[in-house]
């Protein structure tokens, strides 16, 4: 295995000339991305970053953007995506967490990072020319094994933690992929934010097979112009969300018209959205992806057949190459087919483990009992179960944690940051279906005192935690439901009513 670095280098040595990277108008050639790169590796050194540094990457959606990710790993550093809109107490937590060494960010952004006391540094100018032909070689400090980003995740004790990735994880979830065919042909849309893995799939499954990034704009693509995008941009490879991809089958399911592959996943994905794809866009493939974090964006996966009838629920599938996947049971020894266990996965694209917490690691990244040669396995805490022709069904998590829109949720955070708040004396949260049949998340809060005031609510929780993780609604409860072991009964909460207005604002 090689770095992504590399990898990608010999991409511009076959085909320098071809475009890399397309942002409305804007061409960006293979050759001109690695000069781009370059560039920003010499800023960062320059700036006093080496090798296994972090670097915190505050972009949006841009040729910058894909330069500064590329040049971070061409410095021998690791990226820490940090969202635009991220509040800033939360912003804090991770530049700390992570002991980043320097900021890459947009000049209008300096004074946002400037109190943090690293080198807040601006993507260099694009090199003039772009020409054509590959620059001179040289060594990059990136290797293999090296680190490649942060993934910051939800933490279950309130405080978030971080997903180490290797190169060689990368490299190994696009290179000759079992899962979905990716060539110089090809045409990818970037369009899942920078700090969700599947942005993994996406940039580095089209650099790394000499295919054409397509960069969506900088806003939220709706699904109404969705369809649109794809016909004048002439992608031929998408990545959804299962929220997104349900949105998208109901708005404008033509909008897949034109399409090689829709890759979706996240979460369960629905059998009624999937069989109106296959039956108004026949010639589009389709592929369950299924993968935490911590085994870099997809695990298994599965294509689903034209003709293949799904019953009640899709499968996600077999494992992707180089991964081994058990189902596994309490005794923590394998499980004969059909017998529902913990998915444990193992192989390629297993990480390295949880930033600075070897105790999440030690718990979270195991070595298999049956047989230490098989190397270090990931205990995903989903419940699954192998079909007899080696099909994996998934069956639900084995913890509290959940996924929304794609977003991974540890219900621990979200509480002992709303339970920190003085109104509050405790919190629970949890999915709900609501009256208009989506999923979202809510929040049942014992207040101190009398009422609630959740516009307060809100604002504090948009200064500490990412958008996704705010309730849609805010139940006010006399007390939360508790189970024998006295856990919080999550089933036993009241169902909200979702047409008082009360419980939202």
């Amino acid at each position: 295995m090689t770095s992504v670095v590399a990898a990608f280098r010999r991409r511009v040595a076959q085909a320098p000339a071809t475009v890399a990277v397309s942002a409305g108008d804007d061409r960006l050639s293979y050759a001109g991305l690695d000069r781009w790169a370059r560039a920003v590796a010499a800023l960062l050194t320059d700036a006093g970053t080496g090798p296994g540094d972090r670097v915190a990457v505050c972009l949006e959606r841009s040729p910058e953007l894909v330069a500064a990710l590329l040049g971070v790993l061409d410095a021998g550093a690791a990226f820490v995506p940090v969202g635009l809109t991220d509040p800033a107490g939360r912003v804090a937590e991770v530049l700390s967490d992570a002991e980043v060494r320097a900021v890459l960010c947009e000049p209008d952004d300096a004074d946002r990072f400037a109190p943090y006391g690293v080198p807040v540094l601006h993507v260099p100018p694009r090199p003039a020319g772009e020409p054509d032909v590959p620059a001179p070689a040289v060594d990059s400090p990136a290797r293999a094994d090296g680190l490649a980003y942060l993934m910051y995740t939800s933490g279950s004790t309130g405080r978030p933690k971080a997903v180490m990735v290797e190169h060689r994880n990368i490299v190994n979830l696009v290179t000759d992929p079992n899962y979905v065919t990716l060539g110089p042909s090809d045409r990818v849309l970037q369009l899942a934010p920078v700090a969700f893995d599947a942005a993994t799939f996406e940039i580095w499954g089209a650099l790394l097979n000499g295919a054409r990034l397509v960069l969506a704009p900088a806003q939220q693509v709706q699904a109404e112009e969705l369809g649109t995008l794809l016909r004048d941009e002439g992608v031929t490879v998408l990545w959804l969300t299962a929220a997104l991809f349900h949105r998208q089958v109901e708005v404008d399911v033509k909008a897949f018209a034109g399409l090689r592959t829709v890759l979706a996943g996240g979460d369960v994905l629905s059998v009624p959205h999937i069989d109106e794809l296959r039956r108004a866009v026949p010639d589009c493939g389709i592929v369950n992806g299924y993968g935490p974090t911590e085994t870099t964006t997809f695990a298994v996966c599965h294509r689903i057949g034209a003709d293949e009838d799904l019953g009640r629920a899709v499968p996600i599938g077999t494992p992707v190459q180089n991964v081994d996947v058990r189902i596994v049971g309490d005794d923590g020894r394998p499980v004969p087919d059909g017998t529902p266990g913990e998915l444990w996965i193992g192989g390629a694209g297993v990480s390295r483990g949880y930033w600075r917490r070897p105790d999440l690691t030690e718990r979270a990244f195991v070595t298999a009992p049956w047989d230490p040669a098989a190397g270090r396995f990931y205990r995903s805490g989903d419940l699954a179960r192998r079909r007899p022709d080696g099909v994996v069904e998934f069956l639900g998590r084995d913890d509290d944690q959940f996924k929304l829109r794609g977003f991974r949720i540890e219900p621990g955070e979200l509480e002992s940051t709303l339970a920190a708040h003085p109104q509050v004396r405790c919190a629970a949260v949890a999915l709900r279906d609501s009256h208009l049949g989506d999923r979202r998340l809510v929040a049942w809060l014992v207040p101190e005192e009398a009422g609630l005031d959740r516009r307060a609510l809100r604002s504090y929780l948009r200064d500490r935690v990412p958008e996704h993780m705010i309730p849609a609604a805010f139940v006010a409860v006399d007390a939360l439901p508790v189970t024998g072991n006295g856990k919080t009964d999550r089933k036993a909460l009241p169902t909200p009513d979702w047409t008082s207005r009360s419980i939202y604002i």
